[in-house]
């Protein structure tokens, strides 16, 4: 059985966008799925790329293009400015982590973290709405809390895993040797997966 492990940030657009699709593939495809968020602003200066509020006004320009054109091909909604991005995704990643750990919807988390920020202008930064979104997936609103130790040193050691691994950016899935960067590459994977690539 193959595995995806899976690196994305909680408070990516492109993350966002790539909604339920993996786990669509990774269920026609037998494939277990690692989740593993991670600090992106924190990765990008060590792979050689840049935060967003220091990128060219170009390529600020033609992401906010990109999010509007995959919004609209998806049919996801998308607020191009959220009022709370961006917002400190630890919180919401030691969420992720402490309920990967104890098992569950982790897929459903993930998502609803994502859409929290992007579809639904919530602050994943805040308590109250890291506890409600994990009620509403089953878990016990305070797991964050109780594997908060655990969950802060996953997190660091999942960016320094990420960089080792020669990720560069979100979301990103490796399979093997076989590395896919970006929501628009999940066909691909899926090609892959099934042995047509």
């Amino acid at each position: 059985m193959p595995q995806i492990d899976y690196y994305f940030a909680p408070i990516s657009p492109f993350c966002y966008l790539a909604g339920d699709r993996l786990e669509t593939i990774a269920a026609k495809c037998a494939a277990t799925i690692r989740y593993i968020p991670l600090n992106a602003p924190a990765l990008f200066p060590r792979t050689g790329g840049q935060v967003l509020a220091e990128r060219h006004e170009s390529r600020k320009t033609y992401r906010l293009q990109e999010l509007q054109r995959w919004s609209a091909r998806l049919n996801m909604p998308l607020n191009l400015q959220p009022a709370f991005f961006p917002a400190n995704p630890a919180p919401a990643s030691y969420a992720i982590i402490a309920a990967a750990k104890v098992g569950g919807d982790v897929a459903g988390l993930v998502q609803a973290f994502l859409r929290a920020v992007w579809a639904e202008n919530r602050n994943i930064a805040e308590d109250e709405v890291v506890q409600d979104i994990l009620a509403a997936h089953g878990f016990d609103p305070k797991i964050a809390d109780k594997h908060m130790l655990m969950a802060a040193e996953t997190y660091m050691a999942n960016l320094e895993e990420a960089a080792a691994r020669g990720v560069f950016g979100v979301p990103f899935y490796i399979v093997g040797d076989q590395r896919f960067w970006g929501q628009d590459r999940l066909e691909d994977l899926d090609l892959y997966l099934s042995g047509k690539l």
